[in-house]
């Protein structure tokens, strides 16, 4: 095994505070290096990312957002599911623990003989008995304790899917919130635009009333009208539907958020200017999911160990203390008591092949688990490359559209006040108006993007979880 290999397991199995050094085991079984950098972190500081990964949904600087993640994270049945299975895991281990201890059981009792002669019963006798059995396995050879551990991290891989769990709902709050907010001021600016289309519309009612211009006209500037009113069923759809994922995510009924929603402002949240990322090795410590993956392999590993020392012996110790007697006021006297001790050294001789089945299912079960845990570390890799891409696209594209609506509103300003001069057709300034919408529209649709791609990188670099 790679020296290096190993230095990234121990720490795992201590404490899982990876990386004791910077390669693993692909799924493919080759050794892969952590990269020291991340390939598109250009403009992102490279530091500690705690403080700006806990609680992450504050820095957008939208209070109704927290409330959103505050009380989903408090209300979910997805959350209140993976606490119940932390509760599960640790009486388990609990169950566990219970077996380094010896077990105690009582009993007491009577019965009646006779004798019969003659058919008649000649004499009859009661005889009255109480008794503690005790008995305790000894862990000879350490079974129980690498059952302990594996136990152990049972419990530590529950909390981590607890802790994924949350901070998946956050990012999925956060990025249905933003839906929605995108829903909403893309149909303000539908809204604004027939407004404006209806007024040229009636303009060009009067024009063709006057027989300045054609029907041809009319027809075009009544079909701009339908457009943009046929965009607004569409877009509220979107709008309602994304409030009901809400609520769904949140465990609560349809319209619960409605009134908070309502109350606050209506604009897309705008993601922090800095956000420290950290190097790779800092999100493999952080994911929860890694993490998860990690205790799991763990488990496994002790599981394997646990079933090759079945074919140790086991050592066992039995005791007893009786009574039994005849007459209940002797029934506790010291002189009737009896008492006794055994010990027995027990081992597997002959189990038709059992026990060596069991060590190769969790031989198997623990490669799997490895190659999970590998395949983790990957898609976290993956997950925060594809978020920072995300982020710099997006903000390059919002530079351009925010020019080229600059540009077209200034453009269907210029083509209106020159239509109403006799100076341009009226297909000169429909054209002007669907290109004033469109820029409009992808404007907000790049913002919205670029704030999705910063919950997703937030998301992926591991932030939230430890908040709670």
């Amino acid at each position: 095994m790679p020296a290096c290999l190993f230095t990234l397991r121990v720490p795992v199995v201590l404490s899982l505070g990876l990386i004791g050094c910077a390669q693993f085991v692909s799924p493919s079984g080759s050794p892969v290096v952590l990269p020291a950098d991340w390939k598109n972190a250009a403009a992102f500081p490279v530091a500690t990312p705690s403080r700006d990964l806990s609680r992450w949904w504050g820095r957008f600087g939208d209070p109704t957002l927290t409330k959103l993640i505050g009380t989903a994270l408090s209300n979910s049945p997805d959350v209140n599911s993976a606490i119940s299975r932390v509760r599960q895991a640790r009486a388990q281990r609990e169950s566990t623990v219970s077996g380094f201890f010896p077990t105690l059981s009582g009993s007491t009792g009577s019965s009646a003989s006779s004798v019969l002669r003659n058919n008649a019963a000649d004499s009859a006798s009661v005889s009255y008995s109480a008794g503690l059995n005790a008995s305790w396995e000894v862990d000879l050879f350490g079974k129980r304790r690498t059952s302990l551990l594996a136990a152990d991290a049972d419990v530590n891989s529950a909390t981590e899917n607890l802790h994924t769990v949350q901070s998946s709902l956050a990012s999925e709050i956060a990025l249905a919130y933003l839906d929605l907010r995108s829903s909403e001021a893309r149909l303000r600016v539908v809204k604004d635009s027939l407004k404006s289309r209806e007024e040229t519309y009636q303009l060009v009612t009067w024009s063709h009333k006057a027989g300045q211009i054609d029907e041809l006209d009319l027809r075009q500037a009544q079909t701009s009208v339908e457009q943009a009113r046929a965009a607004i069923p569409s877009l509220e759809q979107s709008a309602g539907q994304a409030r009901n994922r809400l609520t769904l995510l949140a465990g609560l009924t349809p319209g619960a958020f409605d009134g908070m929603l309502n109350a606050n402002g209506r604009d897309i949240p705008t993601p922090p200017t800095e956000l420290a990322v950290g190097i790779p090795a800092d999100t493999v410590r952080q994911r929860p999911d890694v993490r998860s993956a990690g205790y799991q392999w763990v488990a496994a590993v002790q599981r394997t160990r646990a079933a090759k020392l079945e074919r140790l012996p086991s050592l066992n110790l039995s005791g007893s203390l009786g009574i039994n007697e005849r007459t209940v006021g002797k029934l506790f006297n010291p002189q009737t008591v009896t008492s006794g001790i055994v010990a027995g050294l027990t081992g597997p001789i002959f189990d038709a092949g059992r026990i060596r089945a069991n060590v190769e299912i969790q031989s198997a079960a623990e490669e799997q688990a490895l190659l999970a845990y590998s395949s983790a570390v990957l898609q976290a890799l993956s997950d925060v490359e594809d978020a920072l891409i995300a982020c710099h696209r997006s903000g390059e594209r919002i530079v351009s559209l925010e020019k080229a609506t600059i540009a077209a509103r200034e453009s269907a300003r210029l083509a209106g006040l020159k239509y109403r001069a006799g100076v341009v057709d009226f297909l000169t300034l429909l054209d002007a108006q669907r290109t004033e919408l469109s820029s409009e529209e992808s404007l907000i649709s790049a913002r919205a993007d670029r704030s999705s791609a910063y919950v997703q990188l937030y998301k992926a670099l591991g932030g939230g979880w430890a908040a709670r």
